[in-house]
Order: structure tokens, then sequence, then C-alpha cells
């Protein structure tokens, strides 16, 4: 569609150069024809003016320079993209109607101005715009468009390198989520504490300033006679694996209001609540391809986490019983499985149920699709899991995910997760 409003365009700019010419051509002839003296200086005024009009045009394009300052590349959903343009003009000669525009694939995105600079001027202005959708967007280069008074000529130039915006998906605190534990020292209801400080001690070292008194090791202490501190090393826990559902004929609505946007966002939280309670993460999907991200911890394991979430989309043909058959080989005993579906298909629960009778600590985040749009309930899915055992949280649309993810409850008092209707 650009592309044809650009051919349209330029179309009509030489459609006006083509009259002009066309015009003086014909008073020309006119003129010689009657003698009319009128005749000849609107012929020469128009011969000259084209030439010089389009000299002024190409003047005014090409003492320019232009100076684009983009301070983000990296964004959460949400969150604006800023940048300054600065343009300044080389010639001593005034500009006038210069259209600058810096071109983008964000959604609402628009940086778009016509000035005047005076002789030798400088123009700048910043631009702040508010990014609703994830994904990988490009900015610039910026295009500097000149024409004369009468629209006879346009000159464009282009400043500067595309570049690239990641958005990444909304990853809402999660205060209280649960999922059942996989029995290992480190489990159970999940305590924050430092990095460094934990039941496990790994060794000692040599007293530094800045130590704690409480982490001194006295029986080393008085062995070496120096003072000697634990080191402490993190709790043995299990593996999180988070599996997205990415099949397309499962999720329902569109953009901001569909389940796509939903399911990233609730499997970016659940990455966030448990990485920060320093446990390994890994997230399996499928989308137009198998995406396996294979379970790390810290700060820059979440950041690749939230790459590939921001790319995700659910153009997917692979149903989510086989991807949980088919990738059931890295469930072990000390696995815990949290599957993040709007699918209304009972097989992937019993596939989960399956796996639960292995031993792997299963969980379920079920989105009504219904809610958004969607025709199936899901409710004959969630009477299976929670025959099952499964602990299942439930999502709607419009749901806040940090109330709906955190009215979970312990199995081991009897209960299951209940569907909010």
């Amino acid at each position: 569609m650009q592309q044809l409003l650009a051919l349209g365009a330029g179309a009509r700019r030489n459609f006006n150069v083509t009259l002009a010419v066309v015009i003086t051509v014909g008073c020309f002839v006119l003129a010689f024809a009657t003698g009319f003296w009128l005749l000849f200086r609107l012929a020469y005024l128009t011969a000259f003016a084209l030439p010089l009009l389009y000299f002024w045009t190409k003047r005014m394009a090409d003492s320019i320079d232009v100076e684009v300052h983009r301070t983000t590349q990296r964004v959460t959903q949400g969150q604006p993209i800023e940048g300054r343009i600065t343009i300044r003009s080389r010639s001593v000669l005034p500009k006038v109607w210069l259209e600058v525009e810096d071109p983008s694939s964000v959604p609402g995105h628009n940086a778009k101005r016509v000035l005047t600079l005076s002789s030798r001027g400088v123009a700048s202005w910043d631009y702040r715009t508010r990014t609703r959708v994830r994904g990988l967007y490009t900015l610039g280069p910026v295009r500097v468009t000149a024409s004369d008074p009468f629209g006879f000529f346009h000159m464009t130039r282009t400043f500067g390198d595309p570049a690239t915006i990641l958005v990444y998906p909304n990853a809402p605190d999660l205060p209280n989520f649960y999922v059942p534990p996989a029995n290992l020292p480190g489990e159970g209801r999940i305590r924050r504490r430092t990095h460094n400080v934990t039941p496990n001690v790994a060794g000692v070292r040599p007293y530094e300033p800045g130590d704690s008194f409480n982490r001194v090791h006295w029986p080393a202490t008085a062995h070496r006679g120096q003072p000697m501190v634990k080191i402490f090393e993190l709790d043995p826990a299990s593996d999180i694996w988070l599996v997205l559902d990415l099949e397309r004929s499962q999720h329902a609505g569109l953009g901001e209001d569909g389940t796509e946007e939903m399911a990233v966002s609730v499997a970016a939280s659940v990455a966030r609540f448990f990485l920060n309670a320093h446990r390994s993460v890994g997230l399996i999907s499928f989308d137009h391809d198998l995406h396996v991200n294979e379970p790390d911890r810290g700060q820059n394991h979440y950041t690749r986490l939230l790459e590939a979430l921001a790319l995700a989309r659910a153009t997917g043909d692979v149903p989510l019983t086989s991807l949980l058959i088919e990738e059931s080989r890295r469930f072990g005993r000390h696995t815990t499985v949290v599957v993040i579906t709007p699918s209304a298909t009972q097989d992937w629960a019993l596939t989960l149920m399956s796996l639960q009778s292995r031993g792997v600590k299963v969980a379920a985040v079920l989105l009504e699709a219904d809610t958004f749009g969607g025709t199936v309930s899901p409710l004959d899915v969630y009477g299976t899991l929670a025959a099952g055992g499964v602990y299942a949280y439930t999502v709607k649309h419009h749901d806040d995910l940090s109330r709906a993810l955190s009215e979970g409850s312990d199995p081991s008092l009897g209960r299951i997760a209940p569907a909010k209707r």
C-alpha cells in the first residue's frame, strides 16, 4: 500500500512538471503564431522558473545534516520509546517546507514535522511513543523531503541507519504464586533469601571487612588462629519447565485482547517469580519451529526468556499433547512442569496426569478462551485436571494476573485452585 501511494505521489509530481513544460511550449508556439507580447513573457518566465525551482530544491535537500539520538532499544510493554531528532542547515539560504519523518513499524509512532529553517538554522524535537504490543520493530532511517512552493519538485534524502526496538512482554509481579514442590531441600513454600545465604555451607574462607559476624565459623577460626567465615551455596531445587502452548487453532481473540498476549504475559510473570526465588527456569514452545530454552538462573537468563517471549506468536500447528510427549524426556522426578494454554481439549490434561504418575510435579494455567471470544468452554478440561489432582489456575479476559495467579491453595490441604466464575 505504501509503495502504491509513493508511486501515486510520484506520478502527480511528474504530471505537474510535464504540465508546466507543456504550458511553456504552448506559450512559445502561440506567441510566435500571434505575436502577442504577453505570451512571450509568460513563456520566458516559466522557462526560467522551472530550472531555478529545481536547483533551489536540490540545494535545500543537499545542505542539511540530521542527528538522531535514540535512548532506548529494549523496553517493556507499556513503557515509551524515546529519542531526539536534530536537523541543521549548512546553507546561508533559508529552507522552507522541509518535511522530516522518522518512519517506524511501532504502532502509534508519529515523528513527523514540516518546518522552515533560517540561514544556518537548527531545529530539534523529542519524540515519545508508548509501546502497546510486544515484538520486534524498526525505527528509521530519517527521511527529509524538500519541495518548492509550487510542488513541481520533491527531493528526499535519508539519514542514519535503521534501528531495532525489542518490546518485552508485560510481566506482573506474583506475590503468592504456588505450584507443587518436587520434594527437594530447597522446595516447598518458597522463602526469598539473599543470594549468598542458605542452609547449605559449601566451605570456609578468611574473614573480609564487611562480612557479618553471624557467618563466622568459630571452630575453623579456633583451628586456624584467624577469623574464618562460611561460604554458602544455593539450595538444591528442581528445575521449572514452562510449556507455552502456541497452537494456532486453540487461541482466541486478536492483538492485546487475545489469549496469545495473555499466555505470553503469564509465562513471563511465572518465569520472573521463580527466577527471583533463585530457581532454574526453562521454556518450551512451538510456533513456526521448536524453541527450547534450557533451565538456568539469573537476570541474564531472564532477559533471554523475555527476548524469546517477545517474538512468540500463536502460529504453531503442533498440539500441546504432542509437544509434551516429544519433550517428556526432559522431565524427571525432580522436575516441575507448568503448562500455559487456552486449549479446551482433554488430551493434554491426560498427558499431564501421565507425567504426574511418573513422579513429575505438574501444574497448569488454563486460559478461559470463551471469555476472549472463543466458542469452547474449558469446564470439561478443568474438571479432568481437578479429578486427576493436577494443580490448576484459571485466567479470564481482563483478569489481574497478580490476583488470578495468587489464589491457589496447597494440595496438602485437600483443595485445588478454584475456577473463578
